[in-house]
């Protein structure tokens, strides 16, 4: 149940489910805009949220690929909070609309199983199948190989019929078939990690060393990225592991085997 204050949702006050808190929102601790106060109440970490706040900082973590809510809030000094909420909590806390709820737990989904599986709709029958031979491009549709679906082997890559020769992990023989990806990371433009002292402009769109999504750096704090997909920290500068990278520098220091060059190869991420 909630009530309704200058358009937007808030909490209900007479909700004995929640535990209500007489401080500044953690989330977005800056008065609002229209000087209209609405409730802040208590998540299981102890931070105190609004559903706006509450809402608006979730979808961010979807957007960026991740599928896991974790508390930003900073506890002692820069020190982030970083308990992770349950999506049933931040469901009722966000009180989330029957629109919003499908639109997130559809994105949750696909995030989750995006992390274990390379999964991707067959052009022929339409049903999400997934590739466990990752170093081939050459992918064979057991449900269209069942109905006698003219699509029965296709290109992982430009999702048409396959030409050319088989295995092969770069491409087929249709016309303009190529990664994508491996485009951008060739191609992309560059940026300064300003707080890195020592390290001129690198590529600004890296695969992550491990699994080989692709990743992007804020430009602030320091060299070092989580991936959201394997969740391992490497350094974005040099491409090493964080906890290599860190035996000869540190995280704001330019590493010693300097600027790592543009990608040429997608890492192939070995899950077993």
């Amino acid at each position: 149940m909630s009530e309704q204050l200058s358009g937007e949702r808030s909490y209900d006050l007479g909700d004995t489910t929640l535990t209500f808190v007489d401080r500044p929102d953690d989330l977005d601790p800056y008065p609002p805009e229209d000087g209209v106060e609405r409730p802040r109440a208590e998540m299981s970490c102890g931070h105190a949220v609004t559903p706006q706040s509450l809402t608006g900082w979730c979808r961010s973590l979807l957007d960026q690929g991740q599928y896991t809510f974790n508390c930003p809030a900073l506890t002692v000094g820069t020190v982030p909070c970083g308990a992770v909420w349950d999506y049933t909590e931040v469901r009722r806390l966000a009180l989330l609309t029957a629109e919003e709820m499908l639109d997130f737990e559809m994105t949750l989904g696909r995030l989750a199983a995006a992390q274990f599986c390379d999964f991707k709709a067959c052009p022929g029958c339409k049903t999400y199948v997934e590739r466990e031979e990752l170093d081939n491009l050459c992918f064979d549709c057991t449900i269209c190989e069942e109905s006698s679906k003219p699509t029965k082997q296709f290109c992982w890559q430009c999702l048409r019929p396959w030409k050319g020769r088989a295995p092969r992990s770069d491409r087929c023989d249709n016309d303009d078939c190529s990664d994508k990806d491996l485009e951008l990371l060739k191609g992309c433009g560059t940026i300064t990690l300003s707080q890195v002292a020592g390290v001129g402009p690198c590529p600004s769109v890296r695969a992550c060393p491990t699994c080989g999504i692709k990743v992007e750096h804020d430009q602030t704090g320091c060299k070092n990225i989580l991936c959201p997909r394997c969740k391992v920290e490497f350094c974005f500068v040099c491409l090493k592991l964080k906890i290599d990278c860190l035996e000869t520098s540190n995280y704001f220091t330019a590493c010693s085997s300097g600027i790592a060059p543009r990608q040429t190869a997608m890492p192939i991420w070995n899950r077993k």
